[in-house]
Formats: C-alpha cells, sequence, structure tokens
C-alpha cells in the first residue's frame, strides 16, 4: 500500500515545484511579472515627469549660490580694488565706442576682456534680473556651451555691461532645454518691459524698446549708435526649432528706486514647481493598477491552493478504499 504521506509530499512538489528544474527567483519573477511591469513603466514616467523639475531645481540652486558668492565677494571689496575694475571696465568701453563692436578677437584682445570684471575668478561678471519672467541669472564672460548649458552668457567683443554713452552689451542664453528654464521664456517680453543687470555693487536699468526677430548671420540690429546706452537679449527662435534669432534691445532708464545697490541676502530661488502635481494622477492610477494586480493574484493563489486540497483529499481517499480492498 502506498503511504499517504508520500502521496501528499509527491502531488506537492508536482504541483508548485513546477516542470524541470527552474530556479526559485524565475519561478518568482513569472508569478509576479505583471506588478514588475507596471512598477518599471510607474518609475520610467515619474522620472521623465520629475527631470525637467528636478534638474531646473538643481540648476537654480546652483545659479543662487553663483549669484550669492559674487555679491560676497563685491561686498569686501575695497574702495580702491573697486574703482579699479569700474575704470577699467569703462575705458574698455570708450576704447569699443571708437573701434566698433569687436566680433573677432585675437588671443590677446580676448585675453584682455576675460580679467575684465572677474572679480571672483570664476569667468562671473555679474547677474541679470528679469522680473516679469522671473529670472535671476548668473553672466558669465564668453557663450561657449558648457557656459549657455547653466547660466547667461556675455557676447565677447561686445560693450561690458556697466553702460555709458555709445555703448551695445549683448547677452545671450538657452531656450527649452530640459536642464534649466534660462532664457526660455524671453518672448513674453514687450516694449516696456525693463530688466536690470547688476555688475558689481551697480544696478543698471533698461526699457524694451525693440523686438526683432533675425536670421543669425544678421548683425545690423547689433550696433552701436552714437550716444545710447543699450542692452540686447538674444536668444533662439522659433521654440524647439532655433533656425533664428530673438533680439530683445532695451535703452538705459533711471533705476526704479534710485542706486540701487547689490546686497547678498536679497536672492531667492523660485518656489513653485508643478511637475510633481503633474505626476500624482499617473502614479495613482499605476498604484491602483498594481493593487487590483495583487489582489487577483491573492484570489488565484487561494482558488489553486483549494483545488490542491480537493484533489489530495480525493487521492488519499482512493489510496484508503485501494488499502481496504488489498485487506
Amino acid at each position: 500500500m502506498n503511504d499517504p504521506g508520500i502521496v501528499f509530499s509527491c502531488l506537492h512538489q508536482s504541483r508548485w515545484c513546477g516542470k524541470g528544474n527552474v530556479p526559485e527567483y524565475m519561478k518568482w519573477i513569472r508569478k509576479h511579472i505583471i506588478t514588475l511591469v507596471l512598477v518599471l513603466i510607474a518609475l520610467a514616467g515619474t522620472g521623465l515627469i520629475a527631470y525637467p523639475t528636478f534638474a531646473d531645481w538643481w540648476n537654480s540652486f546652483h545659479q543662487t549660490r553663483a549669484v550669492a558668492a559674487y555679491a560676497g565677494t563685491v561686498a569686501r571689496l575695497d574702495s580702491n580694488e573697486y574703482d579699479r575694475l569700474i575704470n577699467e571696465a569703462e575705458a574698455y568701453n570708450k576704447k569699443l565706442a571708437g573701434t566698433g563692436i569687436l566680433w573677432k578677437m585675437t588671443d590677446k584682445e580676448k585675453a584682455e576682456y576675460e580679467s575684465l570684471l572677474d572679480v571672483t575668478g570664476t569667468g562671473i561678471m555679474g547677474y541679470i534680473d528679469i522680473p516679469k519672467i522671473q529670472i535671476k541669472l548668473p553672466i558669465y564672460h564668453g557663450t561657449e556651451d558648457n557656459i549657455l548649458q547653466i547660466a547667461i552668457g556675455h557676447i565677447a567683443g561686445s560693450s561690458l555691461p556697466v553702460g555709458g554713452a555709445t555703448s551695445h552689451c549683448i547677452v545671450s542664453g538657452h531656450r527649452g532645454l530640459p536642464s534649466a528654464r534660462l532664457f526660455t521664456d524671453l518672448d513674453k517680453l514687450e516694449e516696456g518691459d525693463t530688466w536690470t543687470l547688476n555688475i558689481l555693487d551697480r544696478t543698471l536699468t533698461y526699457e524694451t524698446d525693440q523686438v526683432r526677430v533675425v536670421e543669425p548671420t544678421d548683425l545690423s540690429e547689433l550696433q552701436m549708435e552714437q550716444g545710447k546706452d543699450y542692452c540686447t537679449l538674444v536668444t533662439c527662435t522659433p521654440y524647439g526649432i532655433n533656425t533664428e534669432r530673438l533680439l530683445i534691445r532695451g535703452h538705459r532708464i533711471e533705476n526704479a528706486q534710485g542706486e540701487a545697490k547689490v546686497i547678498a541676502d536679497a536672492l531667492q530661488i523660485r518656489p513653485v514647481y508643478i511637475a510633481p502635481f503633474a505626476a500624482l494622477p499617473l502614479l495613482l492610477l499605476l498604484f491602483a493598477l498594481m493593487m487590483m494586480e495583487v489582489r487577483k493574484q491573492a484570489a488565484d493563489k487561494k482558488a489553486r491552493e483549494k483545488a490542491f486540497r480537493q484533489f489530495a483529499g480525493r487521492t488519499l481517499k482512493d489510496e484508503h478504499k485501494d488499502g481496504e480492498q488489498d485487506r
């Protein structure tokens, strides 16, 4: 007579171990494959939604630190060093008023340019504040790609951002980067809107008087005009296509609050980031699907266990009858 315990053990092994020598982790993966797929989709979706916000926050954090470090360094300058920096920059602009913008610079001219207004040794010469689109960004010497990925670049060869008659300061920034906002909203500026350049402890205010879209090789709108103090903001357009250049030009006006000064503790990070709220419905939907799958698997497991117990009970009963007949 067969031992009922042996029969039950064999049935248990044949039911739950599967066919062949399948590793336990593979059986677990097969059992939870749908849940795993949903989890991966949730993680991927959350990552895609959160990346631009996190990257922009990260860049904003470092931009704010750069501006704060700059303002702190300026605050520690003695009067002689401050006067030297300003006088050198103003002399440079006066020289450009006679020669015009240096679109092509020699190595010597570039070295002179990079040495001016570099109070921190990092290339930052000040920062721009555009209230209408809520940005405050450091301005660096030059427009190399590593600069434009994180901040605003001053176009080398144009007037330095200290103003003066017959000067034209030109700064450039990217639009539409997934990692930083920068000049993405620059197209919202209209005639009459203002922005400030904060250089050393000076604040220079400019009012928009001209908006132009030009070809990348068209430099006619970037020239100096006799006696005028201009600043032009440059970025790519149309958004995402970038075949042309958007030029926002402003002329120097009186500061709204008189001779405003740069202070280190007047810097803030934009607090509103909506991407987590946009991701919440997706996460809730995926969580609901996962819970439905978990409940379905639990119900299936109970049904299998019930069927197994019924099958095992019938088998043991048949074995018992066979044993009675053998006796």
